[in-house]
């Protein structure tokens, strides 16, 4: 299978269930509601129907069923990897195609999601590439594409990869404002990067085969590694209580240090000589910098022959190279998007896309809303006198970067929570709009 026979099976699949008016019927499962003006632009070939994301059986059952069956042909577009189990019902006893989605591997220009539009998404079939229990579409690519006989895309691979590295880029992007040296110290001996993740994420729980947290990855670092400068970098979103610890870092401080400050990915690599990750990205990032990699996951790079793996895959039989497993990954598997059209665009465009937002770095920023004659910024512009006293209390329940979102759109950021609760708040304060 060559990337032009790939390309045209992905063109085949997303036009599998094209409608009467020429327009696919996609029911969308738990996407959140600032995510859905970005699924309806970047693919304006579907037509969206969001399912609420608290559906009971009842309504599935009055309402909702009854679209899905009646309407023809049709899809499901699924974000994350948990389907509603009367739906997936539904989809094996029509036959209906079912599509995983999940952010790609070039996410945003900003260090974090937030609520900004993805730059790339990937759509799975079989399950989210971050599944290690069944194959992936990601995992049947590169255990059967013949990469070695596709030489343009082997030679695509190969910029792509300097692209990559001289750029800096990663999956989240932000300035430069401290070097490791400043934040690691001078370099004396072999360095090692214990990289923390989010350990109740998705990609922890169906990503290794046995329970791992940040903590234990650190033993076992400072254990096989004695004579290392052992650095714990914990998540981002740990750090900004964007999301729960599981494991507090003060339990190993003893046997490493702990790095707190923010560095870009590339910087944090730059002078590190292993690193390990659980399922983490960046295991692949410090493999592109020639970085040994022990992975205690499954993570979709590890068990192809690049990897020092505590649990490996037994059906990831075949050896590949960097720039195959690159290819797969960067350039056959994932969509792009332009950050200003919503079209579907290229890797390489993608990446010069996040170059020019970083060199503008108020750009992909939520800005207020326009004015309008209703909401917090219209006749009832009184209410943004409220914006003060509630963002106190967003701070002390979530994080900063709950507040900058709040601030830039108090109606959008009580609508795309997932507590029903919160939103009748949003409903109360912010009725209008």
């Amino acid at each position: 299978m060559n990337s032009n026979s790939v390309e045209a099976k992905r063109e085949s699949d997303s036009t599998v269930s094209v409608g009467t008016a020429g327009r696919i019927s996609t029911f969308a499962v738990h996407v959140t509601e600032w995510k859905r003006s970005f699924l309806e632009r970047s693919f304006p070939d579907r037509r969206f129907h969001f399912l609420p994301k608290n559906l009971n059986g009842r309504d599935l059952e009055r309402t909702w069923k009854p679209r899905i069956l009646a309407g023809g042909p049709c899809e499901f577009f699924v974000w994350g990897l948990t389907m509603p189990p009367a739906l997936a019902e539904i989809a094996a006893e029509r036959s209906i195609p079912v599509w995983f989605v999940e952010d790609g591997f070039l996410r945003s220009v900003r260090p974090s999601a937030s609520r900004t539009p993805p730059l790339s998404l990937t759509l799975d079939s079989r399950t989210p590439y971050f599944d290690c229990r069944g194959p992936s579409d990601l995992e049947v690519l590169l255990s059967t594409h013949d990469f070695e006989r596709d030489t343009a895309l082997m030679e695509r691979a190969r910029a792509g990869i300097v692209l990559l590295l001289k750029s800096g880029i990663s999956k989240y992007n932000g300035g430069l404002q401290r070097t490791a040296e400043a934040v690691y110290g001078a370099k004396t001996k072999k360095r090692v990067l214990v990289v923390g993740q989010v350990e109740d994420d998705a990609s922890i729980r169906y990503g290794c085969p046995n329970p791992v947290t940040n903590s234990d990855l650190v033993r076992l670092a400072a254990a096989e590694q004695p004579e290392a400068q052992i650095l714990y970098k914990p998540h981002p979103d740990v750090l900004s209580r964007v999301r729960p610890a599981r494991s507090d870092p003060a339990e190993v401080a003893h046997l490493c240090e702990v790095i707190t400050e923010s560095l870009p990915l590339a910087e944090a690599l730059r002078t590190v000589d292993h690193v390990y990750t659980i399922t983490s990205l960046a295991g692949f990032e410090a493999l592109m910098r020639g970085i040994k990699v022990t992975t205690a996951g499954s993570p979709f790079y590890a068990s192809w022959g690049l990897t020092d793996d505590r649990h490996p895959n037994p059906r990831r039989c075949r050896k590949l190279s960097l720039e195959a497993l690159f290819a797969g990954a960067y350039l056959l598997y994932p969509y792009y998007f332009d950050p200003i059209t919503g079209e579907q665009t290229s890797f390489e465009a993608t990446v010069a896309a996040i170059k020019q937002q970083l060199k503008e770095p108020e750009v992909g920023r939520p800005s207020r809303p326009a004015w309008r004659p209703w909401g917090p910024y219209g006749v009832l512009g009184w209410r943004h006198l409220l914006t003060a006293v509630l963002a106190r209390a967003i701070r002390h329940a979530g994080n900063d970067r709950d507040v900058e979102d709040f601030r830039a759109d108090p109606i959008g950021f009580f609508r795309g929570l997932s507590d029903r609760r919160l939103r009748l708040v949003g409903r109360i304060l912010y009725p209008f709009g």
